[in-house]
């Protein structure tokens, strides 16, 4: 649809959001930018649409650039995400006919098209019988999943039909995330079309149509949360009810052991030795043992939850939902996360935009905590649970202080050339 009109382009986008089944509040968030747009572009005698229009449109009418919001070089500000994503609906409606889904929710709602749900089931078996954990799995699949039905959208009736030109154009609609997830997304179409070959499902390898992109862990600093804002929220929980309890005992967990979501949610009763007085889990992530010592303050925030917050229940999880029907968190909910954000507005605790608010930020807060404090790097990714140092070695960015140390004074360098 390159020669529509920015009318025309719009009212497709808005019809193809009905049929993916979008919620009718953001159809409608969607409808008032492409009036807004088109008003802009009639006072500038502008049809058609292309990449620019938006460009200027976003830039001159908000100050937007999304450049540096895609590449994150200036401060994100989650309001935009409704002014630019409608634009790049248009150019991938423009360029391909189709909208590239992106969140979960709507990929889950999706069945996988006829033609490929042999290989992907074939995938899945494999997937299983390598043992991957069940959130590695899911994020695979999720990745694949997305690919597949662009390539139905596409009109790919077959695994033979998919050619270098369609992955290119697949991978185009992802543009916008950052290269290290786009790496990742590479790396697991990568795995899947590898499968396909050797299972004979496809003719050709297509792993050879694929990009090689590497992506520097070490590109994005974790930004980390100030310890005052910290106590602020734990200190700001109200613990005389159930919800409460439960809350503060699950941040303590985060806060003090840096452990990550899903091992929260699956912690089980039986992994608090109290005998002991050691928490001993398998980590979610790794699959590796994980032995912690129960620190005084967790282990009485868990027993007030266990003794007052608690709903009875023949469940094994230590923390459970407070609404009927009781159950554990399910492991890729962000009930966790959400917990956090209610929180720090009930704190009343104004974060950096730039500082991330979900539950990982805190792991990363204690790692760096615990590196300002002289904590040797070893110990720092054995409390984390890396399986090596080089995954926690981001960390040593993020130590100013101790980086400051390490800046070389000017005269001492020309003194020594002079000897």
């Amino acid at each position: 649809m390159e020669k529509a009109t920015i009318h025309e382009l719009s009212t497709s986008v808005l019809s193809e959001l009905q049929r993916l089944g979008y919620a009718s509040a953001t159809i409608t968030i969607y409808r008032r930018t492409y009036q807004r747009l088109i008003r802009y572009a009639e006072a500038k005698q502008i049809q058609h649409y292309s990449i620019e229009v938006g460009e200027n449109w976003l830039k001159e009418s908000f100050g937007i650039d999304p450049g540096l919001v895609v590449e994150n070089k200036g401060a994100y500000n989650k309001k935009w995400y409704y002014l630019i994503r409608p634009c790049q609906c248009l150019t991938e409606w423009q360029l391909h006919g189709c909208i590239a889904l992106k969140r979960q929710g709507k990929l889950a709602s999706r069945a996988i098209p006829l033609q490929f749900k042999n290989g992907y089931d074939s995938y899945v078996s494999f997937c299983r019988d390598a043992e991957y954990s069940e959130r590695g799995i899911y994020s695979r699949l999720n990745r694949i999943k997305r690919m597949l039905l662009f390539f139905d959208q596409q009109g790919v009736l077959s695994f033979d039909d998919i050619t270098g030109r369609r992955i290119s154009d697949f991978l185009a609609t992802q543009i916008e995330l950052d290269s290290r997830t786009v790496a990742t997304l590479i790396s697991s179409c990568r795995v899947f079309f590898r499968h396909l070959y050797r299972m004979g499902l496809t003719q050709n390898d297509l792993t050879e149509k694929l990009p090689a992109v590497k992506a520097n862990r070490q590109f994005k600093l974790p930004k980390v949360w100030r310890k005052e804002d910290i106590l602020t929220v734990l200190n700001s929980i109200d613990r005389g009810n159930p919800v409460g309890k439960r809350d503060y005992a699950i941040l303590m967990l985060i806060t003090r052991y840096g452990l990550r979501s899903a091992d929260v949610k699956t912690m089980k009763l039986s992994n608090l030795r109290w005998n002991e007085n050691v928490i001993e889990i398998v980590q979610k992530k790794t699959r590796n043992s994980l032995r912690l010592p129960l620190l005084r303050d967790v282990g009485w925030a868990i027993i007030d939850y266990l003794q007052h917050g608690r709903p009875p229940s023949d469940y094994p999880e230590v923390f459970l939902t407070c609404t009927i029907p009781i159950r554990p968190f399910g492991m890729h909910s962000c009930a966790l996360n959400q917990i956090l954000a209610k929180q720090i507005r009930h704190a009343g605790v104004r974060i950096p935009h730039d500082v991330p608010k979900g539950m990982h930020s805190l792991r990363h807060t204690l790692a760096s905590v615990m590196l300002a404090n002289n904590v040797e790097l070893p110990l720092i990714s054995s409390t984390l649970g890396h399986i090596t140092s080089k995954a926690t070695g981001i960390y040593l960015h993020t130590d100013i202080a101790r980086l400051r140390e390490c800046v070389l004074d000017p005269e001492e360098v020309l003194s020594y050339e002079e000897k």
